[in-house]
């Protein structure tokens, strides 16, 4: 017998475990924000009273959600269960547009659902060199209106409930600002995983502010850093390139109704906050 429920908080952080074992390589400490984002948005098969199947679908707006953490067990796999637990998942954003980052091997599977390619994100990955700067520092709670509101001129949704737990400082979380004066120029939330670090969001105006800001980040969290490139940031791609991270897997980012549009003028170097919750 299949059951399709309702994830609990306990559960979520051994599912966190499943994507660890599909090379996502989740953050130690991700738990609670995603969690804090939508509890309702976290789902599992169980067959026979065991897990087999996972998906989060997590509504940020009355009009926007997003799906990650599609997993089966390999045991489990061309069974039919996960695509029953994804349409019962997908029940939880209504009538809301959907976006995901899914491998570009299952393009089709998700554009029989709806989803229509729309852009490819990247994910690079290396040693950048720690070196502190000046003008960046460690964010307050004062700030986070600010970056809510730079974070959603580059990902084209305003996102207050996610985007206000992740940007929460944590043991092995920090959210850094560069200023250029009074005014926050750009920041970033550096996050320590099961290998290594990553940084996401990245929000930055300019060449100089986005590299301070992850050099500053080595400092604080190490050296081995990731970071998830969207197609429509050439800028961090070159920069990334330019200190020798190495490109790896990539995503495509498909959405099921109207896709989200950038500000007119958004900053020209961003980052993911997460591939599992966009």
């Amino acid at each position: 017998m299949t059951v399709f429920r309702n994830a609990t908080f306990e559960e979520l952080s051994s599912l966190l475990n499943w994507a660890a074992d599909e090379g996502w390589n989740p953050g130690l400490e991700d738990v609670t924000p995603f969690w804090q984002a939508d509890p309702h948005g976290f789902f599992v098969a169980e067959v026979e009273g065991e897990l087999a199947a996972t998906i989060s679908v997590v509504n940020h707006t009355d009009d926007f959600a997003f799906l990650g953490l599609y997993i089966a067990k390999p045991e489990y796999r061309g069974q039919g269960v996960g695509y029953g637990l994804w349409q019962h998942a997908l029940r939880h954003a209504h009538d809301r547009v959907v976006g995901l980052d899914g491998v570009p091997d299952q393009q089709k599977n998700y554009a029989s659902s709806g989803f229509v390619f729309v852009s490819q994100t990247t994910r690079f990955s290396g040693e950048v060199p720690a070196k502190t700067s000046g003008r960046v520092c460690v964010a307050s709670s004062a700030d986070t209106n600010t970056m809510v509101d730079l974070e959603s001129a580059v990902s084209g949704v305003r996102k207050p409930t996610y985007m206000q737990a992740w940007l929460q400082e944590a043991e092995t979380r920090k959210t850094l600002i560069i200023r250029d004066g009074d005014e926050i120029a750009g920041f970033c939330t550096v996050r320590a995983c099961q290998s290594g670090a990553k940084i996401g969001p990245l929000v930055a105006t300019n060449y100089a502010d986005a590299q301070a800001l992850m050099s500053h980040a080595a400092a604080v969290m190490g050296t081995s850093l990731t970071v998830d490139v969207p197609q429509n940031s050439p800028a961090l791609k070159l920069l990334c390139e330019n200190i020798d991270l190495e490109p790896g897997f990539a995503t495509a980012r498909m959405y099921r109704g109207s896709p989200v549009q950038l500000a007119d003028e958004a900053p020209a170097y961003f980052a993911v906050t997460s591939l599992e919750l966009g």
